[in-house]
């Protein structure tokens, strides 16, 4: 049987030359815990249990650590399977698509779609709303299990990249439009939330 609720120990791995940073004990639910173990391991249960046992997780800039325990298997399982399966058969919706990634350059270059969606003094339309005309018949590309969300790859034409910077003048943020003109980028990640 799973507990409910893991006594976990927080405290932050921030790459600093000399760091003290307070370690935080906090009650966490299973789910939310499982929820972290996904996002490295996926919905592999067999690293999930190998991760619940060894007691200890590094997710972003936090680590996590608690008392490990050996997890049954069939209770395991059946919490794995509350979580969502990857689902080629979802279609792109630009309406629900919370965060665009430019690949293909140097950098990626990461777009909030708040950030897309800000217009800039005088403009007709958001640069987000331009992203996502473009970005229709995007492909499947997987579950984010770390991002919560659902991924679609859009491969861009050079005619499309090119309209992408144009795009880019109404964005408020110069430093975002100046990465976007100056990136040779190549396709989109795209997220959708489930």
């Amino acid at each position: 049987m799973l507990p409910d609720t893991v006594r976990v120990k927080l405290s932050s791995e921030a790459a600093e030359a000399i760091s003290v940073t307070p370690v935080v004990i906090q009650e966490i639910a299973i789910r939310e815990l499982i929820g972290h173990l996904l996002g490295v391991a996926g919905k592999d249960e067999g690293r999930v249990r190998e991760l619940l046992l060894r007691g200890t997780l590094v997710s972003g800039a936090s680590r996590f650590r608690w008392t490990g325990w050996d997890a049954a298997a069939e209770d395991l399982r059946a919490l794995l399977a509350t979580f969502p399966d990857p689902d080629p058969t979802l279609p792109f919706a630009a309406e629900r698509c919370v965060r665009a990634v430019l690949r293909g350059g140097r950098h990626a270059i990461e777009i909030p779609r708040e950030a897309g969606e800000r217009k800039g003094l005088f403009q007709r339309e958001a640069f987000w709303d331009a992203l996502m005309a473009l970005a229709g018949g995007a492909s499947y590309a997987g579950y984010s299990y770390r991002e919560r969300a659902d991924r679609y790859m859009r491969e861009w034409s050079a005619d499309e990249a090119e309209r992408i910077r144009a795009a880019s003048g109404g964005l408020r943020y110069s430093s975002l439009r100046e990465q976007i003109r100056a990136a040779s980028f190549t396709a989109g990640e795209l997220f959708v939330p489930r």
